[in-house]
């Protein structure tokens, strides 16, 4: 069966997925002579850098999620199909999805990465990840759920460990979530929960090299684990996690921590596609592409963005998986396929390095940028102008400024809901 897609003269870009590289080459090729087939497993663009303030009911689902229809409603040669992908076959130039199978002259996949635990199932099973609005929902779901429960049990160990919180995994989303999280026991929970002793209350972070941040400057670092501490943070280096049962984490050098949550923020992996040659495919799923973005032995199928293994004389590893990269690969790439209209030739991508940034609480924050490295309230305020910058719509953008405006003033949050889908029940 194939997809109802109207079939017209223009050669035909399929896209797989819609963040930020998949977004930026849609939108760049809106009015071009293509017809372009945006095709997600949502029906909306996800603000990543932000999950970690759904979870901790900073901002609503809302605000950093953008309906793709609403982007593309003046492009006609866009259509938006909301599918799963399931099987590339490079040899009809067609994919096979949830509904139905479709015809490409160009295939870009833009599917970016997931959640790795490393093949720990039990991880899996037990521990919170936050790489969609919808698991960063089931977080602050969790995390106050725990704490309404907590008021129930009379069990100091059981209470501690419904009120105790562990983040493993020191990059930013690691960094950011402990800060928060932290700011949280300080500012808003005693006040919502005035009959716990939030002494019993302890935020981990566990990092399994021997500092925070690893990809950005010493001096950043050295900083954020500063701010950390300082926020009451329990910052615990070259700490490796051996297994987590849902009550208690066990760490590699024997000690174990009592917890009823864990955030995993210690790595990604790449959304697999199948019926790609297994040779283009490298550590952690990762495609190989040319300079191009062209996969390697393929000459229409292109990726962009974090599922991207480009490598060149500055990055031997490939580039960083950050949605910069992603944004400036799925630009050229239009260009490069505008410009094929014209028999141009294509050129070759360079990434141009903006800077890494990282929040780890109110007025505290981190900034490598290409010229100077700053920290503290400077870059806490360009943190926040960067981010707000780059939320699609002005709606939206509006909205996260009233919320974090409304925090500053009044130490506190106000999106404190448990939101859960209706469980259905079983007839009898």
């Amino acid at each position: 069966m194939k997809a109802n897609i109207k079939e017209t003269s223009q050669k035909r870009i399929v896209i797989i997925g819609g963040g930020f590289g998949g977004l930026k080459l849609a939108r760049q090729l809106s009015g071009a002579d293509y017809q372009v087939v945006l095709l997600d497993k949502n029906n909306y663009h996800q603000f990543q850098p932000l999950f970690y303030q759904v979870a901790t009911a900073g901002l609503e689902p809302s605000a950093i999620s953008f309906p793709f229809r609403k982007i593309f409603q003046k492009a006609e040669n866009i259509h938006i199909r909301i599918a799963q992908v399931l099987k590339v076959i490079p040899e009809q130039n067609q994919i096979f999805t949830s509904i139905g199978s479709i015809d490409y002259d160009y295939l870009v996949i833009a599917v970016g990465t997931d959640t790795n635990f490393f093949g720990n199932q039990k991880m899996m099973d037990k521990a919170q990840p936050m790489k969609s609005v919808a698991e960063a929902l089931s977080l602050r779901n969790t995390i106050l759920k725990n704490y309404e429960n907590a008021l129930l049990v009379e069990n100091l160990e059981v209470r501690k460990g419904l009120m105790n919180i562990v983040v493993v995994g020191g990059g930013p989303t690691g960094v950011e979530v402990s800060g928060t999280l932290a700011e949280m026991k300080r500012y808003v929970l005693p006040k919502d929960y005035p009959e716990l002793d939030f002494d019993l209350m302890q935020v981990h972070l566990l990092e399994g090299s021997p500092r925070v941040l690893g990809t950005m400057s010493d001096k950043a670092s050295d900083k954020a684990k500063k701010y950390l501490l300082e926020l009451g943070v329990n910052v615990s280096l070259n700490a490796r996690v051996k297994d987590y049962d849902g009550l208690t984490v066990f760490l590699e050098d024997g000690k174990t921590i009592r917890a009823n949550t864990l955030v995993w923020a210690a790595g990604v992996t790449g959304n697999k596609i199948e019926g790609l040659n297994p040779a283009v495919i490298v550590r952690t799923n990762r495609i190989k592409v040319n300079s191009y973005n062209k996969v390697e032995g393929y000459n229409n199928i292109y990726a962009i963005g974090d599922i991207a293994y480009m490598t060149n004389a500055q990055y031997p590893n490939g580039h960083p998986q950050v949605a910069q990269v992603a944004i400036q690969q799925g630009e050229l790439l239009a260009k490069n396929l505008k410009g094929q209209l014209k028999n141009k030739t294509f050129k070759a991508f360079s990434y141009k390095d903006l800077g890494s940034m990282a929040t780890i609480g109110r007025n505290k924050a981190v900034a490598d940028l290409p010229k100077v490295k700053f920290q503290g309230f400077f870059a806490w305020l360009i943190w926040m102008f960067v981010h707000l910058m780059s939320i699609v719509g002005i709606k939206n953008r509006l909205l996260i400024f009233i919320n974090w405006a409304w925090n500053y003033v009044t130490y506190d949050q106000s999106l404190r809901l448990i939101i859960e889908p209706k469980k259905t029940q079983s007839k009898k």
